[in-house]
């Protein structure tokens, strides 16, 4: 499994604020929106490309084309990751998108139910990006996973995350090993109700929940 751990000054810093709790919801959905958009730069920078040769109003030039930019499938699990979504289309515009609505139960089983599933068929060829903010246990990670299986097998899936854990990373690793993962952090611990420490607590009721 290729792990990509985002680390940059710019990262850093919209991970700082959102993980900060007086951060409001606008300005947190905001950050994630801003997170999945360098997450998506980090993406397209590992994707295939072709020299090209074009023709400047002076002159002939050299440059590339980046081909696996036509062939991205961002799949929305709700609803959490919505402003994250909004992030990586600004990055990848032509992208299809997918929505799975999964929910997690309660400690200590976390048993995951797919209540609404819309995927686009899925080519040999495609880059499918599974976009959640939170990666905690893994459970739901691997139940859509298990999901986008039934649409087909594509090149590459990358599941972008703000933050995961070690325990996820380990668990979803276990099933799908070619899965790649791109994070800003990855968090160490897990409390006995199924949320990250630190993290940045429930991102769907931080990005929508009134003030």
């Amino acid at each position: 499994m290729k792990i990509s751990v985002i680390d940059a000054p710019l990262m850093k810093d919209e991970l700082t604020k959102i993980r900060d709790e007086r951060t409001g919801g606008i300005a947190f959905r905001k950050g994630l929106m801003h997170i999945g958009r360098y997450l998506g730069y980090e993406i397209a920078n590992s994707f295939d490309w072709v020299e090209k040769h074009i023709r400047t109003p002076l002159d002939m030039a050299n440059g590339i084309e980046i081909t696996d930019m036509k062939n991205v499938i961002i799949i929305n699990v709700l609803r959490a990751a919505m402003p994250l979504v909004d992030g990586l289309l600004k990055v990848f515009p032509d992208a299809g998108v997918g929505v799975i609505s999964a929910f997690r139960g309660s400690a200590p089983d976390f048993d995951i139910s797919i209540d609404y599933v819309n995927v686009p068929k899925i080519k040999k060829n495609d880059v499918v990006i599974i976009a959640d903010p939170m990666v905690a246990t893994g459970s739901t990670m691997v139940r859509v996973l298990e999901e986008l299986d039934k649409y087909g097998k594509p090149k590459r899936k990358v599941i972008a995350c703000v933050i995961a854990t070690e325990y996820a990373v380990e668990r979803i690793e276990k099933k799908f090993p070619k899965v790649e993962i791109y994070t800003a952090a990855i968090d160490s611990e897990l409390n006995d109700h199924g949320y990250i420490v630190p993290g940045l607590g429930d991102a769907g009721d931080r990005s929508f929940s009134k003030p």
